[in-house]
């Protein structure tokens, strides 16, 4: 069943969804050669501290680390470790809180440095692919609006679309109801409706669609070995249709 949101929820998950902002604007400043996933995963867990809140990540269904990092064929759920970013690399980094009982998530991802045209067109074409998803969200129109807007983008520039992960809805709990598909036919799924809280969020890959994980059973890899993006935003459709909870005023 789909759980729509009062105004005093979304209130309080625009405080979670500050922080998850706040966490990603300090990993932008981050993200350079010769840091450690590792080291990012420290930082972000003293702001998350710091902030009142704590890593809606660390201890989800074992999960080790309090945030995702995701480097080049990593697609998500990359565990932070002891790998130095190098120069050309590409890094999504998935953050998600609790605080006051309500979820904030959303992931970026992030050149390293100087990278190639194509890892540099990839990044861009993801993150547009997002926004397209956005977009749709209005009330009265269909679920999959959303999901074909993304794909549309997405195979337009030549690229695929993960689909054995996809977004969801959010609230109190990291993972509600609705999945959010990024691919199929436009019209169909529930209807958009004032209060429901998603998150959007592509997974695009520079060739296949197909993924594996690794045997950690966490880390998720583009079958192919090609480059994977990952954006992705907390939105909460109202009566003036989108609004992103996940980035600064």
């Amino acid at each position: 069943m789909i759980i729509l949101k009062s105004d005093q929820e979304i209130v309080r998950m625009r405080r979670a969804g500050r922080i998850v902002a706040q966490a990603h604007e300090m990993v932008a400043e981050m993200v350079r050669p010769g840091i450690s996933t590792e080291e990012l995963d420290r930082a972000v867990a003293d702001l998350i501290e710091r902030a009142g809140a704590v890593s809606a990540f660390l201890g989800y269904h074992g999960f080790p680390a309090n945030i995702c990092t995701s480097v080049n064929e990593q697609v998500v759920h990359g565990i932070p470790g002891p790998y130095r970013l190098q120069e050309g690399d590409i890094i999504s980094v998935d953050i998600g809180v609790t605080i006051d009982g309500y979820c904030g998530d959303s992931a970026w991802t992030y050149p390293v440095g100087s990278v190639s045209e194509d890892a540099e067109r990839l990044l861009e074409v993801a993150a547009q692919s997002l926004d397209a998803g956005i977009a749709k969200a209005h009330p009265g129109g269909r679920l999959s609006d959303v999901s074909h807007a993304v794909q549309s983008h997405v195979e337009d520039a030549s690229f695929s679309v993960v689909r054995d992960f996809v977004g969801h809805g959010i609230g109190r709990d990291m993972h509600e109801p609705p999945h959010v598909p990024n691919y199929g036919p436009p019209g169909r799924g529930p209807r958009l409706r004032t209060g429901m809280t998603l998150a959007i969020e592509p997974m695009v890959n520079e060739g296949t669609y197909e993924v594996e994980v690794l045997a950690d059973q966490w880390t998720v890899v583009t079958k192919d070995g090609k480059l994977s993006a990952h954006f992705e935003h907390m939105v909460a459709i109202t009566d003036n249709g989108p609004e992103i909870l996940t980035i600064l005023d």
